[in-house]
Order: C-alpha cells, then structure tokens, then sequence
C-alpha cells in the first residue's frame, strides 16, 4: 500500500487530500491540530500545533516511528492572515507566517532526513503570491518565496527525492473567504480580481493536483510550479 504524509488536514485543501488519498487505497499519516471526526480510525495522526517549531520533531517521531519509506509528501499546511499594508504588519505576525509555512516545514524534511526515510516526492504547497507581490499580501508572500527557495535548496541535498513548490490556483477555503474575499478591492486591486476569477472546491483542487503529482517530476526537482500552467 503506497503511503502519504500530510500536514494541515483540519479543513479545507488538506482534508479534501486525505479524502482523495484514502479513496485511492493509500495509508495517510498526517499532522495537524485538528482530526475530522470522518477521519477518525482512518488516517495514522498525530496533534500538533506546527507555531510550535520545538514540539515538531517530536510529533513526527511520533508518528512516523519504524516508518522506512514514504511515496509521497504534502506540506500543506500553511497561515494567512488578513491582507494589510506591509507598513502594517507587525514583525511579530509575519514571523507567524514564516513559523508555518516556513520553519515547520525545514524541520519537518529535516525529521525525514535524520531518520534516513525513503522519499520518494515532496509536494509543499505554495501560491502565485510567492511570485507575483501584490499589494496586502504581506508576509505570506515574504514567506511562500522563501518556501519556494527552501525547496530548491532542499533539492540540491536531496538526490533520491523529487521535490516540487507548487502553487494550487484558487481555491475557495475558509482562509481565503475570511482574509481576501472580505478585504478592500480598491486599496488591494488583486481581491477585485479573485473575486471575479473562477475558484475551485478544496475537493475539485485535490483531484486535480492528485492528478498532476506524476506530471510534476517531468519539472527540474526544486521547480516552483504554477498549476494554472501545466
């Protein structure tokens, strides 16, 4: 049975993933602070709170003990919070952001790494704000770039392991409702934009990137990957 790790399987995009990989007759092991009760004696989970970096190594030893091998990992989990002016944001909110969808991660290959498992490919999830700097975007755009140049660096070490930033499209999650759908299109000009662009369901988004992870390593290991242009 072919197994996938998972980060961030509480709502949106990372529970539809499990959905789809359990459908597909994988095991899932995910960490995340929250386990859907429809996932309960499914999935092999372990609670952890990934602002938590000195707790995170721990939770994967956790889970992953004895584990030799694992065919796919999705670092899915990741923060936003609402759009602002960068002038706005303090420090201590962006480091948040690069905690997450950053840090925990490093730590997290790093685990993989260590205990000498078997990977075959890494997909972290990163989005089209790593590269395009509209405005209100703030540190998650600061932090998915760095995501992006942390997998590329990672590739470089990782020579048995395909590994892929990839940013997903739009997707209608709760994250982006509360934090873009609801902010100011005139002083943010990109809400306007998602607001009138078509989005997916966090389950029509896991089908499809389910689809195209073979597609992936037709791509330099490290790439960043825009699903829109594939």
């Amino acid at each position: 049975m072919k197994k996938v790790f998972i980060t961030g399987i509480g709502s949106g995009l990372g529970r539809a993933f499990v959905n789809i990989f359990l459908e597909n007759g994988y095991s899932v092991y995910a960490l995340s602070r929250h386990l859907p009760e429809d996932f309960k004696d499914r999935v092999k989970f372990e609670k952890a709170d990934l602002l938590s970096l000195e707790n995170i190594y721990r939770s994967a030893d956790n889970l992953l003990a004895g584990v030799e091998s694992i065919d796919l990992v999705i670092l899915n989990a990741g923060l936003l919070t609402p759009l602002k002016d960068i002038h706005d944001t303090p420090i201590y909110e962006m480091n948040r952001m690069m905690d997450i969808n950053v840090w925990a991660n490093k730590i997290i290959i790093d685990y993989f790494i260590d205990k000498k498992i078997k990977i075959d490919q890494i997909v972290a999830i990163s989005s089209g704000a790593s590269v395009n700097g509209n405005r209100g975007w703030h540190g998650y755009s600061i932090s998915k770039a760095a995501l992006n140049m942390l997998v590329k660096l990672y590739s470089r070490e990782m020579e048995n392991t395909h590994l892929t930033a990839l940013a997903p499209g739009l997707i209608l999650t709760p994250m982006l409702e509360e934090f873009v759908l609801r902010a100011d299109e005139e002083k943010f000009p990109s809400v306007k934009r998602i607001r009138q662009s078509p989005k997916m369901s966090p389950e029509e988004a896991a089908d499809r990137i389910f689809r195209l992870i073979p597609k992936l390593k037709e791509f330099e290991s490290g790439s960043y990957v825009d699903i829109r242009k594939i």
